[in-house]
């Protein structure tokens, strides 16, 4: 009999389908049935040895909520025996309905029930127990994890034992994962967290990955990714982590239409065995990135959501070196100009942030330049070194892209059909801000923010804290101001304040979307008196 090993996740949703993901202990029939009725059945499919299934569930009815259940083989395997939450449910939303979407990154899986927790509570876990104490209040209908979902080169101490126990950990890359097996087991101690596996199957999800999915750093300079191909290790490496991407995260990213054309879902189910497939589509996203597009647009009514690949779509060569290439590029301003009148809010994902403390981006930009050869090739030398060492590869290292998002958001917010607001959502620096733009000689319609959240359920270290407190702070900018001239940084196209924040600690940022009208909450984990976890509002205001 075949059993449920991960999942269910239910990832896309829209007015009348959704689709859920599961992941099996052998080949199945998969089917998703509804309280209303509706239905979806999926077989298995093949990939290094783990079953998986999409359902595609259609039929449903907008605006309403329909509790379902996971059947393998006609056998019910979800809700799961004995199960403490409510049925997990699949709500649909009407074309001009309210958004409510939470989102945050940066997530450590948590220690098992009873466990000692050393960076305190999680934030997804906090949430998943409030919804399942109040099923019929408010909750997220779409819940946006904005990188660094899985840890690949931090692992747990019983993940660090489970791989040592297949391999030797003195041999590169040591106690960090190594192969597709490695990533599964990520997910599945992710995944399996009782309180997110509930959460992950009753709010919608959309996904992007960040460089620990991979590895610290991923794409950071040429010079990083000659040195690290140089390696017998970092193939597999990369390989699997696209692969593993593709099969946890991606598929669910993509809607019914783009999943029926898309070659690769087709010749992956279509096959015994997809693994072969899907590692040729790895091996060539990595030879040849401009071929692959991770990055995809969900609209929600007049909600726009476009989520930037800001990792794999990088251009690293220093006389060209650019966040996004010209095809990608050209992709998020199709996404955003199209149609433009048709949405109130323009969301866009993008797990680093565009907006950062001033001092951080000066320092970056400044890096940039004497990478690229401004001071000479000595001061280029150094300039690696540092880059790698203080992680200097935020959207203000690559200035012409930091400047072309500048350019782009002020355009599509200006003039008869700008939205009322544009939001760029982050995540990655492991603390929470607001920041607001301005731009010289021009004033976009729109309210324009960078809204940063991380992290989910991850350490914030003393040295963080100060250092992001001072990178905000007036001396800090001038100090920014004197870097950036000795690297002979030309002025950024947009200048920009604080508004909020720092915050620090386990925390989740609700984006509440009405008409025209935009609010926006910050809540932290915390264990309460009596030792539970709770979420606690540390800021809430009017955006819109």
């Amino acid at each position: 009999m075949a059993g449920l090993r991960l999942g269910p996740l239910l990832r896309y949703t829209d007015g009348s389908c959704a689709t859920v993901w599961v992941e099996t202990d052998r080949p199945c029939t998969a089917e998703v049935r509804c309280a209303d009725g509706a239905r979806g059945t999926a077989r298995t499919f093949r990939i290094a040895g783990h079953h998986y299934a999409l359902v595609q569930v259609s039929g449903l009815t907008p605006g309403t909520a329909t509790a379902y259940e996971v059947f393998l083989d006609d056998t019910r395997v979800w809700p799961l025996p004995d199960s403490r939450f409510p049925p997990s449910v699949i709500a649909t939303s009407p074309a001009d309905g309210d958004m409510r979407i939470a989102f945050g990154s940066c997530r450590w899986a948590a220690p098992p029930a009873g466990g000692k927790d050393p960076v305190g509570p999680d934030a997804l876990d906090t949430l998943a127990a409030r919804i399942a104490a109040d099923p019929e209040g408010a909750r997220p209908d779409l819940l946006l994890l904005l990188g660094d979902q899985v840890y690949a080169d931090e692992v747990s101490d019983a993940t660090r034992a489970w791989i040592s126990g297949r391999r030797s950990l003195d041999r590169a890359p040591g106690d960090q994962v190594a192969d597709y097996e490695e990533y599964s087991h990520l997910y599945d101690e992710s995944w399996t967290d009782p309180d997110v596996r509930w959460l992950l199957s009753t709010v919608p999800s959309c996904m992007i990955f960040d460089d620990h999915d991979v590895i610290d750093d991923w794409n950071t300079s040429a010079a990083w990714l000659a040195d690290m191909r140089a390696t017998d290790w970092w193939n597999e490496r990369l390989l699997s982590g696209l692969m593993s991407y593709w099969v946890y995260q991606q598929l669910g990213n993509m809607s019914p239409d783009e999943l029926a054309a898309d070659p690769l879902y087709a010749a992956v189910r279509e096959s015994d065995d997809g693994t072969e497939a899907l590692r040729k589509f790895a091996a060539r996203a990595d030879t040849d990135p401009a071929s692959v597009r991770w990055s995809y647009r969900r609209d929600f009514g007049r909600v726009r959501l476009l989520m930037v690949d800001s990792r794999a779509a990088r251009v690293l060569e220093e006389d060209r070196r650019t966040m996004l290439d010209p095809g990608e590029a050209a992709w998020l301003r199709e996404q955003v100009m199209d149609e433009r009148d048709s949405y109130d809010h323009l969301l866009i994902g993008t797990s680093l942030p565009w907006l950062l403390p001033h001092l951080v981006h000066d320092v970056e930009a400044w890096n940039a330049a004497i990478c690229g050869g401004e001071r000479g090739a000595r001061w280029a030398r150094q300039g690696e070194k540092i880059r790698r060492g203080a992680d200097l590869e935020h959207w203000a290292a690559f200035p012409s892209s930091f400047d072309a998002l500048a350019d782009l958001i002020a355009e599509a917010g200006t003039g008869p059909g700008a939205p009322a607001t544009v939001s760029v959502l982050s995540g990655d620096v492991h603390h929470a801000y607001v920041a607001e733009p301005s731009w010289p000689g021009r004033a976009p319609d729109a309210r324009v923010a960078q809204l940063t959240c991380s992290p989910v359920h991850n350490s914030v270290p003393l040295s963080i804290r100060l250092g992001f407190r001072f990178g905000w702070s007036a001396p800090a900018r001038a100090l920014g101001r004197r870097i950036a001239r000795h690297g002979r940084c030309a002025a950024p196209a947009v200048g920009w304040r604080k508004t909020g924040g720092p915050w620090f600690g386990n925390q989740i940022m609700t984006l509440t979307l009405r008409g025209r009208s935009a609010r926006l909450r910050l809540e932290q984990a915390r264990t309460e008196q009596d030792g539970t976890p709770a979420l606690r509002t540390i800021t809430e205001r009017e955006l819109a």
